[in-house]
């Protein structure tokens, strides 16, 4: 049965089709709450308010744009939204105030072209999730959205509900921040076991 066949099931208040459809996306709907939030039960939290949003909306559900973005604007939006409501600090944000218009991009350490750099290691990938922490929300959704999760620009664009120029924009303003973050880190690394 084709994704808009089970939709309109579910519309009509068919709870086999509207399972189906939770079933299709949750997984993908916790990851994606996970990586903003960085917390299972928040997490969790999301998915179900998520869906619980999905039902209550779907009749309000158009077409104009995939479901699967439809969805992920409403888990997106969520999850940002209790980043907001909670106000999170970050013990390691170094400034509150970081303008990632102004990040420079001289005497950055070239660690993507390094081979004794493994980011299955633990200690790198948590230098790196702690750098995306450190990212504000703007930045770090579209980041999640474009590097991680692998939505397109124009995905990323109708899930955020921006122009996909910001999101190149905000994307590129992100990877810089992140590269800057992470330069110093991995010069200590390869001073480290260079010297």
């Amino acid at each position: 049965m084709e994704e808009s066949e089970i939709i309109e099931k579910a519309k009509q208040g068919d709870q086999q089709a509207m399972s189906i459809l939770v079933n299709r996306y949750s997984k993908r709907v916790y990851n994606l709450a996970l990586r903003i939030l960085r917390n299972r039960e928040e997490a969790e939290d999301i998915l179900q308010e998520t869906f619980l949003t999905v039902v209550a909306k779907l009749h309000m559900f158009d077409g104009r744009s995939s479901f699967f973005t439809w969805v992920y604007r409403i888990a997106t939006n969520s999850a940002l939204m209790l980043l907001r409501k909670k106000k999170i600090r970050r013990a390691n944000f170094k400034s509150n105030d970081f303008d990632p218009e102004q990040v420079e991009l001289n005497n950055l350490v070239d660690w993507s072209q390094d081979p004794t750099i493994d980011v299955s290691n633990k200690e790198t990938r948590d230098k790196i999730n702690e750098a995306i922490e450190t990212l504000k929300d703007k930045y770090k959704a579209v980041f999640i959205l474009r590097d991680i999760e692998g939505l397109s620009t124009r995905e990323a664009s109708e899930v955020l509900n921006i122009t996909e120029e910001n999101v190149k924009i905000r994307l590129l303003r992100a990877r810089q921040f992140l590269r800057k973050e992470l330069s110093d880190y991995f010069e200590e690394r390869l001073v480290g076991t260079n010297g």
